[in-house]
């Protein structure tokens, strides 16, 4: 295991909040304890507000799986809650090989805010970790945040979520991605993992507009949460190449093109849903799957 103690650049309310986030994601026992935070208290509320209008498209390869190595999603970023409503189709939808979450992090509000801080351990258990920080003199940090990410992936059962992105896209067109940041290629050609491409439509950020979509009149026309799962990305060829940073960035604009693609896809359920053409029984909307049971 890495160094445990918090290094010296951080300020006092980020030594906690790392501090934190390596005891309940590093340790078995407090690791065990967010996943059942997570099904007992998160999903609980998440799934009555928005379910009922998330249609999940492509998803049935990867339930059906039991990957040998840890899986990456790697998602488009528009919603503070992308990965929130990605673990809960994963779970809900059938996902019963998934053991431990992490989310990776801008730490600019979740390990430097209190309110961060607090957002992250009492809505998510602390599943956002490891942390990325902005400033250029905590690049060592950042260094350190990686190699623990390729370690987790390194496991079974484990899942990574990501945005290639690097931040939220916040312009009006939800299709049109920002460039990919070389890190997520960097991860994937070291960690070796299967690598998902996901793209998700439909959240906004405010969890009151949120729930009054949820119970508008035609909800799944009008206003529907849309995930597109991509088939694993094939980075072989990129794997045997000797390691660089123009390698890890060209991975990482691949994977980009991926989930662009996936875009389009769900441009077109997401037009579908508003002429009427997928029914309400269809077995991919969220809410006609049976949650899997996970105690």
């Amino acid at each position: 295991m890495a160094d445990e103690s918090p290094t010296p650049e951080l300020t006092p309310i980020e030594r906690v909040a790392v501090a934190l986030g390596r005891f309940v994601n590093e340790r078995p026992w407090p690791k065990r304890a967010q996943d059942i935070f997570l099904h007992g208290i998160t999903k609980r509320w998440v799934r009555p507000v928005i379910s009922s209008r998330v249609y999940i498209d492509g998803i049935d390869w990867l339930l059906e799986s039991r990957p040998d190595r840890g899986v990456l999603l790697a998602a488009n970023h528009r919603s503070f809650f992308d990965l929130y409503v990605i673990m809960l189709s994963l779970y809900d939808a059938g996902a019963t090989w998934l053991e431990r979450m992490f989310f990776p992090v801008r730490a600019n509000f979740f390990y430097e805010h209190p309110l961060g801080l607090a957002v992250n351990f009492l809505v998510g258990g602390g599943v956002m970790y490891p942390p990325i920080f902005r400033e250029q003199s905590k690049k060592a940090i950042n260094r350190d945040s990686v190699e623990r990410i390729i370690r987790f992936l390194s496991h079974s059962g484990t899942v990574v979520g990501m945005h290639p992105e690097g931040t939220r896209g916040k312009g009006p067109d939800p299709y049109e991605l920002l460039p990919a940041h070389p890190g997520v290629g960097q991860i994937v050609l070291q960690a070796r993992p299967v690598a998902v491409p996901v793209f998700v439509n439909g959240l906004p950020n405010d969890l009151v507009r949120g729930l009054a979509d949820t119970y508008r009149r035609n909800a799944r026309r009008d206003h529907p949460i849309i995930i597109s799962f991509g088939k694993p990305f094939d980075y072989s060829a990129m794997a045997s190449q000797k390691p660089r940073a123009t390698l890890y960035k060209r991975c990482a604009d691949l994977i980009l093109q991926e989930v662009r693609a996936l875009g389009e896809r769900e441009r077109e359920l997401r037009a579908a849903c508003a002429r009427g053409e997928i029914s309400d029984d269809d077995p991919n909307w969220l809410v006609n799957r049976k949650p899997a049971s996970r105690f």
